[in-house]
């Protein structure tokens, strides 16, 4: 939404400058700028805005796991996730014999 009204601005302000008179080349000069600037400050509070640009992990419809020994038999999320959501849905079974972990569904490591 930021960017599309940044790029309404944008274009307002250069049909008000492209309908003003130009009577120099440094005139030129300012309208480039003021464009560049108002363009920059749009993108600016569009990328600094919570969820801008940030994904989630989606995890579903998984398979069976086994491991049989010192590791993790895992059929849906094992990890860190980053910023954005994680979601987990219909995962299949996890098994784990002598010193393994069984996961089915989400943990963070």
């Amino acid at each position: 939404m930021v960017a599309i009204v940044t790029c309404a601005v944008v274009a307002i302000l250069g049909w008000l400058f492209a309908v003003s008179q130009w009577e120099t080349a440094s005139r030129i000069a300012t309208v480039a700028s003021a464009l560049a600037g108002v363009a920059a400050v749009g993108i600016g509070i569009w990328a600094a805005l919570p969820g801008a640009g940030q994904g989630g992990i989606a995890v579903r419809d998984t398979s069976s796991a086994r491991t049989t020994g010192p590791g993790d038999a895992v059929s849906g999320f094992q990890g860190k996730k980053s910023s954005g959501t994680v979601t987990v849905e219909r995962t299949g079974s996890a098994e784990a014999t002598g010193e393994g972990n069984a996961i089915s569904g989400y943990s963070e490591k």
